[in-house]
C-alpha cells in the first residue's frame, strides 16, 4: 500500500493546492482527492509526473509506502 505525500512537499514549498493545481495543470477536483485521500487517491502516473515537475521533485519524493495497518 501507498500513501501519497503531495500535501507535505507542496507545503514544504510554500505552495498552496489551489496554486498546485494550476501550476501542473490538474483539475481541482482531482488535487483535493489528492490532497485529502492521500491513500485513496486513484492517480495516474502522467498525473503524479505533473505535480512532481511542477513541485520539481522526482515521483520518488511522492510516494510513501505505508503497512496495510496504515502506519
Amino acid at each position: 500500500m501507498y500513501r501519497l505525500k503531495v500535501k507535505e512537499v507542496a507545503s514544504q514549498k510554500g505552495i498552496t493546492q489551489s496554486k498546485l493545481s494550476r501550476i501542473s495543470d490538474i483539475n481541482s477536483r482531482t488535487m483535493h482527492d489528492i490532497y485529502y485521500e492521500p491513500t485513496t487517491a486513484n492517480i495516474t502516473m502522467s498525473t503524479l509526473d505533473k505535480i512532481a515537475v511542477a513541485l520539481g521533485v522526482d515521483i520518488s519524493e511522492l510516494i510513501e509506502s505505508v503497512k496495510e495497518d496504515g502506519r
